[in-house]
């Protein structure tokens, strides 16, 4: 039988084949592809003298065939999975990281590497072949090239220990989260859920063989509303702690231990390495530089902040006691009594802005934004391969009708899905011959789903999911490299957010809510006065919402910026470390360690400051772009020119200087949310 993984695709843009894909033919070819892979890095060593061509830019297109089948496969492990897929995964993962560690610890071909590096003075390269240059080198000392025998045994070890217990962790998180479900038979006690969410909780439970019941998930569009607009205080305080209690529980898909393991190894291949912890080796590679500059960020940013957040937390606590007598708001009291305050402050709420923004429409809406910023056109085509029903291929091309990129879109929820929204790549942007070859980008996420009677309706916040992970495929579209490891979003982790960032803006703007924003039965445009709430209530608990992300920042730190074997129990770890920022009682027995994916089986360890350092760069941008107009031409050539097409070629300090005129300004993102007086 041949296997479709190792034949030319043919199918439109040589995209994957989840038509004729099947699970037994991955192992085949992942073996298959190393094999390959291992072939060009032999021809690579086998070259009499090294030169840039022959060894670095070589090195950047060796084992292309097997990243795109190890790509298909990861991919499909994350949006569709399956126990045999899980099981699999398990299998393949060590293949990959030896594979990987096989040529980082090649004496020989660090070497050649290593006399390329010491030569590039002479060799006149352009900036991004000297990006290419330094990122191969320290790819191979950060990975242990200069180790002793005995000491690159030990880190082959723990690169494969690590990539198993990262599937684990992973593994655990999603099925604590499908194996939940909490059915109840009396109308009462759905009091408050909006019709629209009643019905689809109610088809939920049909689903599950309860019909005329409604059920409750963990899924995001089943939790989140359900803690946003339940009456029922004690349903809501049980689905909190089902929500919190992930992975925690003591039980076979318990995280702590994995936890526990994943840290000390970490730790001991950074003390391998020559570097005082994880923290200290990650950050060396991204804008902030130091553990001692991330931590003076975040607290800075809590010395802003938390006044502000305490402050509305006691206008909450006050509001829920003047309503229903509440005498201590707890942390399963505070979406719903958030949302009833924000509708009596602004008269708005989730409910009515879902009627204006039906998925299709504001997918609609973003693809002309993003033809209005950057000229591009989405078409959809169903002759690419799809993995799911639910999934839809476009074809994107520029105003001329040049081919720019295939993007998939994966939107709803379901069992083979993990919770969350993500973008990822199939295929990566590089030149190769005098040909551009295109990318292949998706965005991933879990959105409230049609119900029988109304089609799907997203909420305000899902509408800026959505914008957030198009902005990230927009950096990956839009790429224009030479070289695919600098490609797109190929960037330092604490500069990837910025484009995923800043799109979120364009949804507070009149100009762009009036491309998707009407209702779905009468088709009216969103009102004017409603656009004003929208914008008025954007600054609506952001102190509140910036402690929380600063408390997350400040847990990864904590757990990566020291030595982790002191790690008694985790539980009261978190605690301790969640102490300055606790705003609301804590909880005994919920944890949120043990299903903390971005840490854990993400790429986000020692970065999850990530997200509030890109935001000072997005609110300064951003602030550009209100100056010149939303839609303005030569700002948005600017951004897409220094930032989206440029990834990773040369520093994100330069790149954001070459678009800005100057470093970020801090100040924007407080003035942005209203954490200082606008000047």
């Amino acid at each position: 039988m041949s296997n479709p993984l190792l034949r030319e695709f043919n199918t439109p843009f040589d995209t994957a084949p989840f038509d004729k894909i099947k699970t037994e033919h991955f192992m085949p070819a992942i073996q298959e592809g190393i094999r390959l892979a291992k072939e060009e890095i032999e021809s690579i060593k086998s070259q009499a003298l090294p030169t840039f061509e022959n060894t670095i830019e070589a090195l950047d297109l060796a084992g292309k065939k097997l990243g795109i089948i190890s790509g298909i496969f990861f991919n499909l492990n994350s949006a569709e999975t399956s126990d045999e897929i899980q099981k699999l995964a398990r299998e393949i993962s060590p293949l990959l990281t030896q594979h990987s560690n096989d040529i980082l610890l090649d004496k020989d071909l660090f070497l050649r590497v290593q006399q390329i590096f010491k030569q590039q003075d002479e060799l006149k390269l352009s900036p991004e072949q000297k990006t290419l240059l330094e990122k191969t080198y320290k790819a191979f000392v950060r990975n242990g090239a200069n180790l002793s025998e005995e000491d690159a045994d030990k880190l082959r070890k723990i690169d494969q220990e690590l990539a198993q217990l990262s599937l684990q962790f992973g593994e655990n998180v999603l099925a604590e989260t499908n194996k939940f479900v909490h059915f109840v038979d009396k109308e009462s006690e759905v009091e408050g859920l909006p019709e629209s969410i009643k019905e689809a909780a109610a088809q939920t439970a049909e689903e599950k063989g309860k019909a005329g019941q409604w059920a409750f998930t963990l899924d995001y569009p089943s939790y989140i509303p359900a803690m946003t607009y339940l009456k029922n205080r004690e349903l809501r305080k049980k689905l909190f702690i089902a929500y919190n209690t992930k992975s925690s529980k003591g039980d076979e898909l318990d995280n702590q231990e994995t936890i526990k393991k994943i840290l000390n190894l970490r730790h001991q291949r950074a003390r391998l390495l020559g570097y005082s912890s994880h923290s200290h080796f990650v950050l060396e590679e991204r804008m902030a530089k130091s553990p001692k500059a991330v931590m003076d960020f975040l607290e800075n940013l809590l010395v802003q902040a938390k006044p502000k957040a305490e402050e509305e937390l006691e206008e909450l606590s006050k509001f829920a006691n003047d309503l229903d007598g509440l005498e201590r708001l707890e942390k399963w009291d505070f979406a719903y009594y958030s949302e009833l305050l924000k509708k009596e402050k602004y008269e708005l709420d989730d409910e009515l802005l879902r009627p204006y923004f039906q998925l299709e429409n504001v997918i609609d809406g973003v693809f002309q934004t993003a033809g209005k910023l950057y000229g591009l056109k989405f078409k959809a085509n169903q002759e690419i391969p799809v993995y799911h029903k639910d999934v839809t291929a476009y074809e994107v091309q520029d105003l001329q009708g040049n081919h720019i990129s295939v993007f998939y879109a994966d939107f709803f929820p379901r069992p083979g899905k993990r919770n969350g929204a993500w973008m990822t790549s199939y295929k990566g942007q590089f030149k190769l011959e005098g040909k551009d070859q295109r990318p292949h980008v998706s965005i991933v996420c879990n959105f409230t789903k049609p119900t029988k009677s109304k089609p799907s309706l997203l909420t305000f916040n899902e509408v800026t999911t959505l914008f957030h992970e198009f902005g990230h495929a927009l950096h990956g579209m839009l790429a224009n490299s030479k070289y695919e490891s600098l490609s797109g979003t190929s960037v330092f982790w604490d500069f990837v957010e910025l484009p995923s960032q800043i799109f979120e803006n364009w949804c507070y703007e009149k100009e762009c809510l009036d491309l998707l924003a009407k209702h779905y039965e009468t088709g009216e445009k969103i009102p004017e006065d409603l656009i004003e709430r929208i914008k008025k209530a954007s600054n609506y608990l952001q102190g509140y919402q910036t402690v929380r992300q600063i408390s997350f920042g400040l847990l990864d730190m904590a757990y990566h910026s020291q030595d982790p074997s002191q790690i008694e129990d985790i539980f009261d770890f978190e605690k301790e470390v969640m102490k300055k920022t606790e705003l609301l009682p804590s909880v005994p027995n919920t944890l949120m360690s043990t299903a903390f994916s971005h840490i854990f089986q993400g790429g986000y360890s020692s970065g999850y400051y990530s997200y509030k350092w890109a935001e000072v760069l997005d609110a300064d941008a951003f602030e550009l772009f209100q100056e010149k107009g939303v839609f303005d031409e030569e700002t948005a050539k600017s951004f897409q020119k220094n930032i989206l097409a440029a990834g990773g070629t040369e520093h994100p300090s330069i790149l954001y200087k070459r678009f800005r005129g100057r470093d970020p300004q801090p100040d924007a993102l407080m003035r942005r949310a209203g954490l200082v007086k606008k000047q």
